[in-house]
């Protein structure tokens, strides 16, 4: 048998959630364009559909609304089990302990919407009472009308956020919640496959996001934002990175070879609230001057924003703290995983690959 290392180019599943083409830089949930659901659809109309293959109507909405915000509100048990791990625990390991503490008398096999809805909401309320907690600060309850992701940063700051914020956050939100059999995703339908409980298997992806070489931040492209500092020094600062053969933070894909197509949203909405944030409009000049060194010094390359950029802009503009970048991806990333988890189960099949035996023989 041929060994595919990685999987790569290995089919495991049809799925009528998401399709990517990379070439074309089209980004497809159930028959919708990604960057389109971001533009025109809110984040809960978007998860609505990842689960349930239809928009809401408006009764349902609502009904969908309600729920997310009354799952986001944690019992005091949940409350101190946050605050008993010690201080030196990474956020990821928080969210994964907390989760393992509710147990899966509430998760168990097989997965559905009520049990999905407790999990996506009470990721985030963990995290910002976390984060609220090492802070010296008191937990954030989540208010009924607000949307997900203005609770999410209600819950972070304590105050209610900037609406050019919650816009750019929700976007965010959507361009991240799907993009096809990634490791994370995999991992969860692996777990999901052996019919165990529905935290289990989040809770595995979780561990897959928190690898380096999936979930890492972009808190890279943050960093070379920073150290430019200012539009008149952006370019002599780039071309000298580019100079000593160094990369740009944010340009380039393994997957698009064109445009990203999560990215050409998340400029269109960086675009629209810029007046409203100095480091949006920042970031826009930037990619420019960015975009004309690349063509300029690679010209037999095609080199293009990713995602990342664009998501760096936004964590910063909307004050995220670096340590809740990966979190945050994660808390979006559960809608995906839980989408593929609850696909695996109408036809589920333990998921069981082989290997080749290399080793010696008696």
């Amino acid at each position: 048998m041929r060994v595919n290392p990685g999987l790569e180019g290995v089919i495991v599943a049809d799925t009528e959630i998401s399709y990517i083409d990379g070439q074309s830089g089209i980004l497809i949930y159930r028959g919708y364009e990604a960057k389109q659901l971001a533009l025109h659809r809110s984040y809960e109309e978007v998860v609505y559909l990842l689960w349930k293959g239809r928009f809401p109507d408006s009764a349902e909405l609502d009904a969908f609304n309600q729920a997310l915000w009354e799952n986001q509100r944690l019992t005091e048990e949940l409350k101190q089990i946050i605050k008993l791990i010690p201080p030196d625990v990474d956020m990821m390991s928080v969210i994964r302990a907390a989760l393992s503490s509710l147990g899966d008398r509430s998760f168990g096999w097989p997965p559905s919407l009520e049990k999905a809805v407790s999990l996506l909401a009470i990721t985030p309320a963990i995290i910002a009472a976390r984060y609220r907690h090492l802070q010296g600060k008191p937990i954030v309850e989540p208010i009924p009308n607000l949307s997900f992701a203005a609770n999410y940063l209600l819950m972070i700051h304590g105050k209610k956020p900037h609406p050019a914020h919650i816009r750019a956050l929700e976007s965010y939100f959507t361009l991240a919640a799907e993009h096809g059999l990634n490791a994370s995703t995999f991992t969860a339908r692996v777990v999901a496959s052996t019919e165990a409980d529905l935290s289990s298997a989040i809770i595995a992806a979780l561990g897959a996001l928190k690898g380096p070489l999936h979930g890492g931040a972009p808190s890279e492209v943050e960093g070379m934002l920073e150290q430019i500092g200012s539009l008149e020094e952006a370019e002599k600062w780039m071309r000298e990175r580019l100079r000593q053969g160094e990369k740009l933070m944010g340009f380039g894909h393994r997957i698009y070879k064109t445009t990203d197509p999560r990215a050409e949203a998340l400029r269109q909405v960086v675009q629209t609230g810029s007046g409203a944030e100095p480091w949006f409009q920042f970031a826009v000049e930037v990619e420019k001057i960015a975009l004309a060194l690349l063509k300029e010094v690679k010209p037999h390359r095609q080199i293009h924003t990713n995602v990342e950029y664009y998501t760096a802009a936004i964590l910063k503009a909307i004050q995220l703290p670096k340590l809740l970048y990966t979190p945050t991806f994660a808390v979006t990333r559960i809608a995906g995983w839980i989408a593929h988890i609850l696909e695996q189960a109408k036809n589920n099949r333990i998921i069981r690959p082989t290997s080749n035996y290399i080793g010696s023989m008696d």
